[in-house]
């Protein structure tokens, strides 16, 4: 079997049923702890799986353990699909969010009728653009694809405006499938 290493990580843990050898078990009770099948009924007690992995609690901890390790998450490297409308949230903006005024808020609410929503949009959007430097921002982009995307843009427009004629864009390979696709959209 080859040992591949991605990140540091053994990428070749194989299966729980290549480890341990009979006799293992996988609890170790305390002393004076009795096993089920003393007090337990017959019927609530479950027959032996055959084959069943004989492997010791550490055994059994490390292995879980390192199979976990795979996982990305913020933790650990970038964290993948789902992350661009989940990830940083502060609570204090959800429980906002969650106020009536904009949870029961109708997509279809004439503008009269949602003033104090605009407002806040407009006023958040004064301040992005304050702290940014920039001229103006949009708040329009509906998903985090449609953001990634219109800050390749302006990525790409930044270095053409100076003459920069860059091609590639480094993409981890945590990234999901939006990060390539939007590369290629604007032009790398």
């Amino acid at each position: 079997m080859s040992r591949q290493k991605q990140s540091g990580l053994l990428l070749d843990e194989g299966l729980i049923f290549e480890h341990g050898s009979p006799g293992r078990c996988g609890v170790d009770l305390p002393s004076g702890v009795a096993a089920a099948e003393s007090f337990l009924p017959a019927e609530l007690v479950r027959e032996p799986i055959a084959g069943f992995p004989e492997v010791s609690e550490p055994e059994a901890l490390r292995h879980f353990l390192r199979l976990s390790q795979w996982n990305f998450g913020t933790a650990t490297t970038f964290y993948p699909l789902g992350s661009c409308t989940m990830k940083y949230n502060p609570l204090a903006n959800e429980l906002v969010a969650r106020l009536p005024g904009f949870a029961a808020l109708h997509p279809m609410t004439p503008d009269a009728g949602a003033q104090g929503a605009l407002e806040l949009c407009w006023e958040l959007q004064e301040m992005l653009a304050e702290v940014s430097g920039m001229d103006a921002v949009s708040l329009q982009p509906a998903a985090g694809a449609h953001g990634e995307l219109a800050g390749m843009k302006m990525i790409r427009a930044y270095h053409r405006d100076r003459g920069d004629t860059r091609s590639t864009v480094l993409i981890p390979a945590s990234a999901h499938g939006t990060n390539p696709a939007s590369a290629a959209l604007a032009g790398y």
